[in-house]
């Protein structure tokens, strides 16, 4: 290697650290923007459930996004920017979770999910959807999807819940703290007041996301904040984590198996979560299974930070 070589290798070394810092500035600032317009086009479903916020934007066939614990709809904004045109994504925070407001006494568990889903598609006009999910959003998709599979055109999983495996033993720290009353305060509370400590190795970012700089500041504050903006919401969430176990997915399988619904099963591999060998289960025992697709370098949140992957996977699924 001659002299100009090396200087320029030492130079391409010394910027790239400049440049990752220029990126992660971007998607920063792309981030405030959608959570701005996000919090803009969100509305309030008043339903006997209770108060359902949610997103509906863009026209076209009915898309169903359902998103992860401890997150909000907030998970699928980059989706919905590509889909609008396409597609009217309807995107809901689950009762317990987000900005929605269940009424007292509301169950919060993944059947209850069911039929807050039901209620407020019948309000929205809308009799079928194309499912996409993740993480124990993807419980509510499967018992959404064979309570009346005619409603459902194409569903697309991303790491979730399966029978074999839900909730996973991963998760049962959670549940435990939970149970006692604890999760809000000793994991939650303390992320959304430092940022910089969700996105540690021990906090969520470094638990469920693999780029650096994940969740943004934006993010946290539309999951976070009002999960613990009272002792009422953290109470809350507890019940959610609480309601995960046990196993809502309990005797499913049978009717996976002849549950007509095209389905994609796209997984991300380097998940702590979720057992590696669900996706291939999924394959196996869905009829009319569309394959399944792995993602090297993702984490449970994969969908947040490669949507260009998700979107590549929607349009196929979509795609007659």
């Amino acid at each position: 290697m001659n002299r100009r070589e090396v200087l320029g290798v030492m130079t391409l070394t010394a910027a790239a650290p400049a440049a990752a810092a220029t990126a992660l500035a971007q998607v920063r600032k792309d981030d405030d923007t959608l959570a701005k317009d996000w919090t803009r086009r969100q509305r309030f479903a008043v339903l006997p459930c209770g108060e359902v916020a949610y997103v509906d934007r863009g026209t076209g066939p009915a898309a169903l996004f359902l998103h992860g614990f401890p997150l909000s709809g907030f998970q699928w904004r980059h989706q919905v920017e590509r889909f609008a045109g396409k597609r009217r994504c309807i995107v809901p925070d689950f009762l317990g979770l987000g900005f929605t407001r269940p009424a007292e006494g509301q169950s919060v568990a993944p059947s209850a999910q069911v039929q807050m889903l039901e209620q407020l598609l019948a309000t929205l006009d809308v009799d079928k959807v194309d499912l996409v999910a993740n993480d124990s959003g993807g419980a509510v998709a499967q018992m959404f999807a064979v309570a009346d599979p005619r409603r459902v055109r194409t569903m697309l999983l991303t790491n979730c819940d399966v029978e074999p495996n839900s909730p996973p033993p991963a998760l049962l720290p959670v549940l435990e703290l939970a149970a006692q009353g604890k999760f809000a305060d000793e994991w939650l509370a303390p992320w959304a007041a430092d940022k910089m400590l969700a996105r540690s190795a021990g906090g969520l970012g470094g638990m469920c996301y693999s780029r650096p700089g994940q969740p943004t500041d934006a993010a946290i504050d539309l999951y976070l904040g009002p999960l613990v903006e009272s002792a009422a919401r953290k109470a809350l969430v507890n019940r959610y984590a609480v309601a995960l176990e046990p196993n809502p997915l309990a005797g499913i399988e049978a009717r996976l198996r002849t549950l007509p619904t095209p389905t994609r099963v796209v997984w991300g591999m380097k998940d702590d979560i979720f057992d590696p060998r669900m996706p291939d289960y999924l394959d196996a025992l869905l009829p009319a299974s569309r394959g399944v697709r792995r993602v090297a370098e993702g984490k449970l949140f994969w969908p947040e930070e490669y949507p260009e992957i998700l979107s590549e996977e929607l349009v196929r699924l979509w795609t007659p």
